[in-house]
Protein backbone atom coordinates (compact mmCIF):
# COMPACT_ATOMS: atom_id res chain seq x y z
CA UNK A 1 0.00 0.00 0.00
CA UNK A 2 1.44 3.71 -0.98
CA UNK A 3 -0.06 6.67 0.32
CA UNK A 4 1.01 9.70 -2.03
CA UNK A 5 0.40 13.60 -0.74
CA UNK A 6 -1.75 15.17 -3.72
CA UNK A 7 -2.38 18.71 -2.21
CA UNK A 8 -1.15 20.50 0.52
CA UNK A 9 -1.81 24.02 0.73
CA UNK A 10 -2.86 25.77 3.79
CA UNK A 11 -5.26 23.24 5.94
CA UNK A 12 -6.45 21.72 2.57
CA UNK A 13 -4.54 18.27 2.32
CA UNK A 14 -5.18 15.53 -0.38
CA UNK A 15 -3.51 12.03 -0.73
CA UNK A 16 -4.18 8.55 -3.19
CA UNK A 17 -4.08 5.60 -1.15
CA UNK A 18 -3.01 2.45 -3.72
CA UNK A 19 -3.50 -1.02 -2.58
CA UNK A 20 -2.34 -3.13 -5.03
CA UNK A 21 -5.02 -6.14 -6.04
CA UNK A 22 -2.06 -8.95 -4.34
CA UNK A 23 -2.63 -6.85 -0.96
CA UNK A 24 -6.48 -6.88 -1.82
CA UNK A 25 -6.74 -10.62 -2.54
CA UNK A 26 -4.28 -11.88 0.20
CA UNK A 27 -6.89 -10.01 2.68
CA UNK A 28 -9.72 -11.42 0.86
CA UNK A 29 -8.04 -14.87 1.01
CA UNK A 30 -7.23 -14.40 4.80
CA UNK A 31 -10.79 -13.44 5.93
CA UNK A 32 -12.66 -16.31 3.71
CA UNK A 33 -10.07 -18.84 5.55
CA UNK A 34 -10.89 -17.15 8.90
CA UNK A 35 -14.78 -17.66 8.37
CA UNK A 36 -14.54 -21.37 6.27
CA UNK A 37 -14.48 -23.47 9.32
CA UNK A 38 -17.91 -22.08 10.60
CA UNK A 39 -19.20 -21.77 6.96
CA UNK A 40 -21.94 -24.66 5.86
CA UNK A 41 -23.18 -25.07 1.94
CA UNK A 42 -25.41 -27.78 0.83
CA UNK A 43 -24.05 -30.56 -0.70
CA UNK A 44 -20.53 -29.99 1.51
CA UNK A 45 -19.85 -30.67 5.61
CA UNK A 46 -19.55 -27.78 7.56
CA UNK A 47 -15.63 -25.95 7.07
CA UNK A 48 -15.46 -28.05 3.53
CA UNK A 49 -16.78 -25.41 1.27
CA UNK A 50 -14.17 -25.02 -1.45
CA UNK A 51 -12.23 -21.86 -1.40
CA UNK A 52 -13.29 -21.22 -4.68
CA UNK A 53 -16.93 -21.35 -3.95
CA UNK A 54 -16.64 -19.31 -0.98
CA UNK A 55 -15.14 -16.46 -3.48
CA UNK A 56 -17.57 -16.81 -5.69
CA UNK A 57 -20.52 -16.73 -3.24
CA UNK A 58 -18.87 -14.22 -0.58
CA UNK A 59 -16.05 -12.54 -2.17
CA UNK A 60 -17.45 -9.07 -3.54
CA UNK A 61 -18.75 -8.20 0.32
CA UNK A 62 -15.33 -9.25 1.68
CA UNK A 63 -13.65 -7.31 -0.88
CA UNK A 64 -15.68 -4.43 -0.49
CA UNK A 65 -14.82 -4.86 3.79
CA UNK A 66 -11.14 -5.51 2.86
CA UNK A 67 -10.75 -2.70 1.17
CA UNK A 68 -12.50 -0.20 3.69
CA UNK A 69 -10.25 -1.69 6.26
CA UNK A 70 -7.02 -1.40 4.18
CA UNK A 71 -8.04 2.56 3.76
CA UNK A 72 -9.02 2.69 7.25
CA UNK A 73 -6.05 1.41 8.29
CA UNK A 74 -3.78 3.41 5.96
CA UNK A 75 -5.42 6.77 7.57
CA UNK A 76 -5.01 6.28 11.11
CA UNK A 77 -1.50 5.56 10.23
CA UNK A 78 -1.37 8.97 8.38
CA UNK A 79 -3.23 10.62 11.12
CA UNK A 80 -0.76 9.14 13.68
CA UNK A 81 2.32 10.13 12.14
CA UNK A 82 1.37 13.72 10.54
CA UNK A 83 -0.52 14.58 13.83
CA UNK A 84 -3.10 16.11 11.44
CA UNK A 85 -6.55 15.98 12.85
CA UNK A 86 -9.72 16.62 9.95
CA UNK A 87 -11.56 19.27 10.86
CA UNK A 88 -14.63 17.51 9.01
CA UNK A 89 -15.32 13.89 7.66
CA UNK A 90 -12.57 13.33 4.83
CA UNK A 91 -13.99 13.26 1.41
CA UNK A 92 -12.70 9.51 0.26
CA UNK A 93 -13.57 8.48 -3.05
CA UNK A 94 -12.33 5.69 -5.57
CA UNK A 95 -10.46 6.89 -8.50
CA UNK A 96 -11.27 4.81 -11.15
CA UNK A 97 -15.31 4.48 -9.95
CA UNK A 98 -17.06 2.51 -12.56
CA UNK A 99 -14.07 1.77 -14.64
CA UNK A 100 -12.76 -0.71 -12.15
CA UNK A 101 -11.92 -3.82 -12.88
CA UNK A 102 -11.45 -6.94 -10.58
CA UNK A 103 -7.62 -7.25 -10.74
CA UNK A 104 -6.69 -3.86 -10.94
CA UNK A 105 -5.11 -2.01 -8.27
CA UNK A 106 -7.48 0.29 -6.39
CA UNK A 107 -6.23 3.68 -6.11
CA UNK A 108 -8.57 5.91 -3.56
CA UNK A 109 -8.01 9.83 -2.87
CA UNK A 110 -8.92 11.68 0.03
CA UNK A 111 -9.28 15.20 0.92
CA UNK A 112 -10.03 16.86 3.91
CA UNK A 113 -9.27 20.33 5.79
CA UNK A 114 -6.84 19.75 9.28
CA UNK A 115 -7.44 21.62 12.49
CA UNK A 116 -4.99 24.35 12.62
CA UNK A 117 -2.25 24.79 14.84
CA UNK A 118 -3.47 26.63 18.02
CA UNK A 119 -1.09 28.47 19.52
CA UNK A 120 -1.03 28.68 23.43
CA UNK A 121 -2.40 31.37 25.27
CA UNK A 122 -1.08 33.27 28.89
CA UNK A 123 -4.49 32.78 31.02
CA UNK A 124 -2.37 34.87 33.52
CA UNK A 125 -2.78 38.09 31.48
CA UNK A 126 -6.54 37.82 30.99
CA UNK A 127 -8.26 40.58 33.17
CA UNK A 128 -11.99 40.01 33.87
CA UNK A 129 -14.56 42.28 35.58
CA UNK A 130 -17.29 40.38 37.57
CA UNK A 131 -20.42 42.28 38.58
CA UNK A 132 -22.25 41.85 41.28
CA UNK A 133 -25.72 42.81 42.67
CA UNK A 134 -26.99 42.54 45.93
CA UNK A 135 -31.03 41.63 46.55
CA UNK A 136 -32.81 44.95 48.00
CA UNK A 137 -35.52 44.92 49.99
CA UNK A 138 -37.92 45.76 47.24
CA UNK A 139 -36.79 43.30 45.21
CA UNK A 140 -37.12 40.48 47.69
CA UNK A 141 -41.04 41.83 48.34
CA UNK A 142 -41.87 41.74 44.40
CA UNK A 143 -40.25 38.06 44.60
CA UNK A 144 -42.22 36.82 47.94
CA UNK A 145 -45.49 38.21 45.58
CA UNK A 146 -44.84 36.41 42.67
CA UNK A 147 -44.40 32.95 45.36
CA UNK A 148 -47.78 34.30 46.94
CA UNK A 149 -49.13 33.73 43.29
CA UNK A 150 -47.91 30.18 42.50
CA UNK A 151 -48.99 29.42 46.13
CA UNK A 152 -52.13 30.06 46.18
CA UNK A 153 -54.77 27.56 46.94
CA UNK A 154 -57.92 26.77 45.37
CA UNK A 155 -61.24 25.96 46.82
CA UNK A 156 -63.84 23.51 45.19
CA UNK A 157 -66.71 26.06 43.27
CA UNK A 158 -70.26 25.44 41.33
CA UNK A 159 -69.92 26.33 37.66
CA UNK A 160 -68.27 25.75 34.97
CA UNK A 161 -64.27 26.16 34.82
CA UNK A 162 -62.62 29.73 33.64
CA UNK A 163 -59.45 30.78 32.67
CA UNK A 164 -57.13 30.86 36.09
CA UNK A 165 -59.35 27.92 37.68
CA UNK A 166 -58.00 24.68 38.23
CA UNK A 167 -59.96 21.26 37.02
CA UNK A 168 -59.09 17.83 38.42
CA UNK A 169 -58.71 15.56 35.57
CA UNK A 170 -58.48 12.36 34.25
CA UNK A 171 -57.15 11.74 30.97
CA UNK A 172 -56.21 9.53 27.83
CA UNK A 173 -54.42 10.63 24.78
CA UNK A 174 -54.64 8.75 21.58
CA UNK A 175 -52.74 8.83 18.30
CA UNK A 176 -54.13 7.41 15.44
CA UNK A 177 -56.93 5.34 17.62
CA UNK A 178 -53.90 3.90 19.38
CA UNK A 179 -53.52 5.21 22.98
CA UNK A 180 -49.43 6.28 23.21
CA UNK A 181 -47.42 5.18 26.10
CA UNK A 182 -46.95 8.69 28.65
CA UNK A 183 -49.82 9.96 27.31
CA UNK A 184 -52.54 9.22 31.07
CA UNK A 185 -53.22 10.47 33.91
CA UNK A 186 -55.68 10.20 36.87
CA UNK A 187 -57.03 13.00 39.23
CA UNK A 188 -54.41 15.63 37.98
CA UNK A 189 -54.90 18.84 39.07
CA UNK A 190 -54.39 21.28 35.76
CA UNK A 191 -54.63 24.88 36.11
CA UNK A 192 -56.25 26.29 32.86
CA UNK A 193 -54.31 28.89 31.19
CA UNK A 194 -50.96 27.83 33.07
CA UNK A 195 -49.54 26.70 29.44
CA UNK A 196 -48.59 23.79 31.19
CA UNK A 197 -50.09 21.15 28.98
CA UNK A 198 -49.88 21.18 25.12
CA UNK A 199 -50.38 24.51 23.00
CA UNK A 200 -54.54 24.60 22.67
CA UNK A 201 -55.01 21.97 25.23
CA UNK A 202 -56.24 23.81 28.61
CA UNK A 203 -58.43 26.05 26.83
CA UNK A 204 -61.02 23.66 25.06
CA UNK A 205 -61.45 22.97 29.26
CA UNK A 206 -62.66 26.66 29.70
CA UNK A 207 -66.65 25.92 30.28
CA UNK A 208 -66.39 22.41 31.62
CA UNK A 209 -68.41 21.10 34.63
CA UNK A 210 -67.90 18.42 37.36
CA UNK A 211 -68.71 15.51 35.79
CA UNK A 212 -68.39 16.53 32.52
CA UNK A 213 -66.54 14.04 29.56
CA UNK A 214 -64.46 16.32 27.65
CA UNK A 215 -62.67 15.30 24.29
CA UNK A 216 -59.53 17.32 23.64
CA UNK A 217 -57.76 17.65 20.26
CA UNK A 218 -54.30 19.29 19.96
CA UNK A 219 -51.35 19.01 17.59
CA UNK A 220 -47.90 17.90 18.94
CA UNK A 221 -45.29 20.72 18.10
CA UNK A 222 -43.34 19.61 15.03
CA UNK A 223 -40.01 20.11 17.08
CA UNK A 224 -41.51 17.91 20.36
CA UNK A 225 -39.20 15.80 22.10
CA UNK A 226 -41.20 12.36 21.56
CA UNK A 227 -40.24 11.90 17.67
CA UNK A 228 -43.22 9.48 17.56
CA UNK A 229 -45.41 12.25 18.38
CA UNK A 230 -43.63 15.04 17.06
CA UNK A 231 -46.31 16.76 14.66
CA UNK A 232 -48.98 14.20 15.31
CA UNK A 233 -53.03 15.28 16.31
CA UNK A 234 -53.83 13.48 19.03
CA UNK A 235 -57.21 13.40 20.75
CA UNK A 236 -57.43 12.79 24.83
CA UNK A 237 -60.62 11.87 26.51
CA UNK A 238 -60.63 13.33 30.04
CA UNK A 239 -63.43 13.35 32.71
CA UNK A 240 -63.63 16.37 35.11
CA UNK A 241 -63.71 15.70 38.69
CA UNK A 242 -63.78 18.95 40.12
CA UNK A 243 -63.74 22.57 39.37
CA UNK A 244 -61.71 24.83 41.47
CA UNK A 245 -61.23 28.86 41.94
CA UNK A 246 -58.15 30.07 42.89
CA UNK A 247 -57.67 32.09 46.48
CA UNK A 248 -54.54 34.45 46.76
CA UNK A 249 -52.07 32.89 49.41
CA UNK A 250 -50.94 35.16 52.51
CA UNK A 251 -47.31 36.54 52.56
CA UNK A 252 -47.28 34.88 55.55
CA UNK A 253 -44.90 32.70 58.41
CA UNK A 254 -47.83 30.12 56.86
CA UNK A 255 -46.93 30.30 53.72
CA UNK A 256 -42.89 31.04 54.05
CA UNK A 257 -43.81 26.89 55.56
CA UNK A 258 -45.30 25.97 52.36
CA UNK A 259 -41.63 26.49 51.14
CA UNK A 260 -39.93 24.19 53.17
CA UNK A 261 -38.72 27.81 55.56
CA UNK A 262 -39.15 28.10 58.84
CA UNK A 263 -41.07 31.66 58.98
CA UNK A 264 -41.17 33.85 56.73
CA UNK A 265 -37.88 36.20 57.78
CA UNK A 266 -35.87 32.52 56.94
CA UNK A 267 -37.81 33.10 53.35
CA UNK A 268 -37.34 36.52 52.95
CA UNK A 269 -33.03 35.34 53.46
CA UNK A 270 -33.60 32.52 50.86
CA UNK A 271 -35.54 34.69 48.33
CA UNK A 272 -32.73 37.14 48.51
CA UNK A 273 -30.02 34.55 48.21
CA UNK A 274 -32.16 32.74 45.21
CA UNK A 275 -32.51 36.26 43.69
CA UNK A 276 -28.30 37.04 44.06
CA UNK A 277 -28.07 33.50 42.56
CA UNK A 278 -29.72 34.71 39.61
CA UNK A 279 -28.35 37.95 39.03
CA UNK A 280 -24.72 36.18 39.42
CA UNK A 281 -26.02 33.58 36.58
CA UNK A 282 -26.27 36.77 34.91
CA UNK A 283 -22.67 38.68 35.61
CA UNK A 284 -21.45 35.15 34.38
CA UNK A 285 -22.81 35.83 30.86
CA UNK A 286 -21.09 39.17 31.22
CA UNK A 287 -17.73 38.28 31.99
CA UNK A 288 -18.19 35.14 29.56
CA UNK A 289 -18.50 37.92 27.06
CA UNK A 290 -15.35 39.92 28.21
CA UNK A 291 -13.28 36.50 28.12
CA UNK A 292 -14.08 35.53 24.93
CA UNK A 293 -13.37 39.24 23.61
CA UNK A 294 -10.36 38.96 25.24
CA UNK A 295 -9.40 35.55 23.63
CA UNK A 296 -10.56 36.69 20.46
CA UNK A 297 -8.18 39.90 20.04
CA UNK A 298 -5.08 37.99 21.35
CA UNK A 299 -5.55 34.53 19.22
CA UNK A 300 -5.40 34.50 15.95
CA UNK A 301 -4.89 31.28 13.69
CA UNK A 302 -6.11 30.15 10.59
CA UNK A 303 -9.58 28.47 10.32
CA UNK A 304 -10.90 25.22 8.20
CA UNK A 305 -12.77 27.46 5.50
CA UNK A 306 -15.31 24.22 5.29
CA UNK A 307 -16.09 25.00 9.53
CA UNK A 308 -16.68 28.31 8.83
CA UNK A 309 -19.23 28.00 6.35
CA UNK A 310 -21.37 25.41 7.83
CA UNK A 311 -21.26 27.93 10.89
CA UNK A 312 -22.48 30.75 8.86
CA UNK A 313 -25.20 28.60 7.10
CA UNK A 314 -26.56 27.78 10.49
CA UNK A 315 -25.79 31.00 12.07
CA UNK A 316 -28.07 32.05 8.92
CA UNK A 317 -30.66 29.48 9.03
CA UNK A 318 -31.03 30.79 13.05
CA UNK A 319 -31.55 34.07 12.27
CA UNK A 320 -34.22 33.51 9.63
CA UNK A 321 -36.43 31.92 11.95
CA UNK A 322 -35.84 34.06 14.46
CA UNK A 323 -37.31 36.71 12.06
CA UNK A 324 -39.57 34.33 10.50
CA UNK A 325 -41.46 32.92 13.70
CA UNK A 326 -44.24 31.06 12.10
CA UNK A 327 -42.25 29.39 9.58
CA UNK A 328 -41.59 26.09 11.20
CA UNK A 329 -40.73 23.68 8.39
CA UNK A 330 -37.35 23.44 6.27
CA UNK A 331 -38.08 23.70 2.74
CA UNK A 332 -37.83 27.77 2.55
CA UNK A 333 -34.60 26.80 0.29
CA UNK A 334 -31.44 27.76 0.40
CA UNK A 335 -30.71 31.18 2.92
CA UNK A 336 -27.67 33.17 1.55
CA UNK A 337 -25.20 34.14 3.73
CA UNK A 338 -24.21 37.49 4.27
CA UNK A 339 -20.62 39.23 5.40
CA UNK A 340 -21.85 40.01 9.28
CA UNK A 341 -22.72 36.09 9.28
CA UNK A 342 -19.04 35.18 7.93
CA UNK A 343 -17.77 37.16 10.39
CA UNK A 344 -19.44 36.09 13.34
CA UNK A 345 -18.83 32.22 11.81
CA UNK A 346 -15.32 32.93 12.25
CA UNK A 347 -15.53 34.34 15.69
CA UNK A 348 -17.26 31.00 16.91
CA UNK A 349 -15.17 29.21 15.29
CA UNK A 350 -11.90 30.53 16.16
CA UNK A 351 -13.38 30.66 19.96
CA UNK A 352 -14.80 27.19 19.63
CA UNK A 353 -11.99 25.17 18.49
CA UNK A 354 -9.52 27.64 20.96
CA UNK A 355 -11.91 26.14 23.70
CA UNK A 356 -11.99 23.26 22.71
CA UNK A 357 -8.17 22.74 22.50
CA UNK A 358 -7.71 24.50 26.57
CA UNK A 359 -10.56 21.91 27.24
CA UNK A 360 -7.76 18.76 25.58
CA UNK A 361 -4.78 20.10 27.05
CA UNK A 362 -6.59 20.35 30.46
CA UNK A 363 -8.25 16.62 29.79
CA UNK A 364 -11.75 18.65 31.05
CA UNK A 365 -14.66 16.13 30.11
CA UNK A 366 -18.13 16.22 30.87
CA UNK A 367 -19.32 13.61 33.38
CA UNK A 368 -22.13 11.03 32.78
CA UNK A 369 -23.61 13.04 36.04
CA UNK A 370 -23.88 16.40 34.81
CA UNK A 371 -24.93 15.00 31.29
CA UNK A 372 -27.72 13.10 33.01
CA UNK A 373 -28.72 16.48 34.95
CA UNK A 374 -28.63 18.28 31.57
CA UNK A 375 -31.14 15.98 29.98
CA UNK A 376 -33.44 16.09 33.27
CA UNK A 377 -33.43 20.18 33.15
CA UNK A 378 -34.29 20.10 29.16
CA UNK A 379 -37.23 17.04 29.92
CA UNK A 380 -38.94 18.97 32.20
CA UNK A 381 -40.28 21.26 29.46
CA UNK A 382 -42.75 18.22 28.01
CA UNK A 383 -44.23 16.63 31.28
CA UNK A 384 -45.78 13.61 31.03
CA UNK A 385 -43.14 12.69 28.02
CA UNK A 386 -40.11 12.92 29.70
CA UNK A 387 -39.28 9.35 29.63
CA UNK A 388 -39.64 9.58 25.87
CA UNK A 389 -37.56 12.23 25.52
CA UNK A 390 -34.98 10.69 27.66
CA UNK A 391 -35.02 7.90 25.28
CA UNK A 392 -35.00 10.04 21.81
CA UNK A 393 -31.80 11.86 23.44
CA UNK A 394 -30.05 8.36 23.97
CA UNK A 395 -30.76 7.21 20.44
CA UNK A 396 -30.00 10.80 18.78
CA UNK A 397 -26.00 11.62 18.94
CA UNK A 398 -26.34 15.03 17.76
CA UNK A 399 -28.84 16.28 20.37
CA UNK A 400 -26.11 14.62 23.27
CA UNK A 401 -23.87 16.77 21.36
CA UNK A 402 -25.99 19.49 21.34
CA UNK A 403 -26.55 19.43 24.99
CA UNK A 404 -23.07 18.57 26.06
CA UNK A 405 -21.00 20.91 23.95
CA UNK A 406 -22.26 23.83 26.43
CA UNK A 407 -21.99 22.11 29.47
CA UNK A 408 -17.81 21.53 28.11
CA UNK A 409 -17.78 25.28 27.50
CA UNK A 410 -18.80 26.16 30.44
CA UNK A 411 -16.03 23.99 32.11
CA UNK A 412 -13.38 25.92 30.27
CA UNK A 413 -14.68 29.24 30.89
CA UNK A 414 -14.70 28.25 34.53
CA UNK A 415 -11.11 27.22 34.33
CA UNK A 416 -9.98 30.29 32.61
CA UNK A 417 -11.52 32.27 35.03
CA UNK A 418 -9.58 30.55 37.64
CA UNK A 419 -6.10 31.50 36.11
CA UNK A 420 -7.27 35.15 34.92
CA UNK A 421 -7.20 37.81 37.33
CA UNK A 422 -11.08 38.75 38.31
CA UNK A 423 -11.94 42.17 40.55
CA UNK A 424 -15.58 42.24 41.58
CA UNK A 425 -17.76 45.43 40.85
CA UNK A 426 -20.98 46.04 42.72
CA UNK A 427 -23.99 47.21 40.48
CA UNK A 428 -27.46 48.12 40.49
CA UNK A 429 -30.12 45.15 38.73
CA UNK A 430 -30.63 48.09 36.49
CA UNK A 431 -26.90 48.28 35.47
CA UNK A 432 -26.28 44.75 34.80
CA UNK A 433 -29.33 44.63 32.68
CA UNK A 434 -28.00 46.92 30.41
CA UNK A 435 -24.98 44.90 30.66
CA UNK A 436 -27.20 41.78 29.74
CA UNK A 437 -28.77 43.70 26.68
CA UNK A 438 -25.53 44.87 24.69
CA UNK A 439 -24.71 40.80 24.55
CA UNK A 440 -27.75 41.08 21.49
CA UNK A 441 -24.92 43.25 19.90
CA UNK A 442 -22.84 40.55 18.69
Amino acid sequence: MQVTETQNDGLKRGYEITITAKELDEKVTAKLSEAQPEIEMKGFRKGKVPMAMLRKQFGPRIFGEAMQESVDGAMSEHFEKTGDRPAMQPKIEMKDGEDWKEGDDVVVTVEYEALPEIPDVDLSGVKLERLVVKANEGEVNEALESLAATAKNFETKEGKAENGDQVVIDFEGFVDGEAFEGGKGEGYPLEVGSGSFIPGFEEQLVGAKAGDDVEVTVTFPTEYGAEHLAGKEALFKCKVHEVKAPKAAEIDDEMAKQFGAEDLAALKAQVAERLEAEYQGAARQVMKRGLLDQLDDQVKFDLPPSLVEAEAKQIAHQLYHEENPDDHGHDHGEIETTDEHNTLAERRVRLGLLLAEIGRKQEIEVSDAEMTQAIMNQARQYPGQERAFFEFVQQNPQMQQQLRAPLFEDKVVDYIAGEAKVDDKEVTKEELQKEIEKLDEL
